[in-house]
């Protein structure tokens, strides 16, 4: 099973390169398959911006892996 990780635009690089935060974490990801601006979410696999996302999708998404997470830890 493959998963896709929403992450906030911080930044866009040359390069087509993107810094983007998932909450915790901040991390280089490649822009090439989305048109995006800074400020948007993206759903991110192996490295990639694959999807845009709305805010709203993008934050309800990444609270769920939070709630997951949390779970898992228990």
């Amino acid at each position: 099973m493959c998963v896709a990780v929403p992450a906030e635009v911080l930044e866009i690089k040359e390069g087509n390169i993107g810094l983007v935060d998932y909450g915790d974490l901040k991390q280089e990801v490649r822009l090439d398959l989305v048109d995006v601006k800074i400020g948007e979410f993206v759903l991110v696999h192996v490295g990639f911006a694959i999807q845009k996302l709305s805010r709203d999708e993008g934050l309800e998404t990444r609270e769920l892996f939070k709630q997951v997470y949390a779970a898992m830890d228990e």
